[in-house]
């Protein structure tokens, strides 16, 4: 579980609820099921309009990675790499197989199928950096996703209020009328912006920070299982691995 996105998801919704009370507002009056329509099936539609259904699946899938654990963190990946050397060097590669499917990082488990199964380094290399090129493809999209409904979710919130105030003009001469056409009509800005900047913007940004730290796991993911199927000495691969990883922290 991610605790800064679940803090930062409910410190945003808390502050503008919290100030709203201060202010003498009620919460009561932030529910208005007609501007909720305009506004998030409007952007739903135009974000439907802009990808496929597939995208669209893939971004929600995407949620997982936002408010979810990592799957590895880097000192487990080299932990678990230095660890299936050290048995392929005693019982040889063929052997590792047992040892391969009790590996939960399913990229970790398939570079060293690759290995098992006799493939040339060349060859591992290539299949494991084209599923990394896919997975960040696939992300990149996702989170393209995200930040476009960002993009049009504040301008059919003001679409929602330009169709308020036209239901208010029309009912001027009814003034029990007028109180709910204005409710709508600013409700539905608060919807389009607040849904952009506190929700849809910032999963689109944390899609993309998450894929950063993830490509990197797969890196050197690639770099150990390389490692493994050269055979080369424990100490030569963690000290490879460890360069890999200060130079990954300079470069942050």
């Amino acid at each position: 579980m991610d605790i800064a996105a679940f803090i930062g998801i409910t410190l945003g919704f808390s502050s503008i609820i919290v100030g709203n009370m201060i202010e003498g507002g009620n919460t009561a009056h932030l529910i208005q099921v007609a501007a909720a329509l305009i506004v998030f099936g409007g952007t739903l539609g135009a974000t439907l309009l802009s990808f496929s259904i597939h995208d669209i699946i893939n971004a929600f899938k995407a949620l997982g990675m936002v408010f979810g654990g990592r799957s590895s963190t880097s000192s487990e990946v080299v932990e678990d790499i230095l660890g299936i050397l050290v048995k392929a060097r005693k019982m040889g590669l063929i052997a590792l197989e047992s040892h391969i499917r009790n590996i939960e990082n399913a990229f970790l488990k398939k570079g060293l199928n690759l290995v098992v199964d006799g493939m040339t380094p060349a060859m591992i290399k290539e299949i494991l950096y084209q599923e990394v090129t896919t997975y960040e493809e696939t992300l990149k999209k996702a989170s393209k996703v995200f930040e476009s409904a960002g993009g049009y979710a504040p301008t059919i919130g003001i679409l929602g209020a330009v169709l308020g105030l036209i239901q208010v003009m029309r009912n001027v001469t009814d003034p029990s009328k007028i109180g709910g056409g204005i409710a709508v009509a600013f409700v539905a800005t608060i919807y389009g912006v607040g849904s952009a900047n506190l929700i849809l913007i910032p999963i689109g940004k944390k899609i993309m920070n998450r894929l950063k730290e993830e490509v990197f796991i797969k890196e050197l993911i690639i770099e150990g299982v390389l490692g493994v199927e050269s055979g080369v000495n424990p100490y030569f691969l963690k000290a490879r691995l460890n360069a890999f990883l200060a130079e990954h922290e300079k470069t942050k």
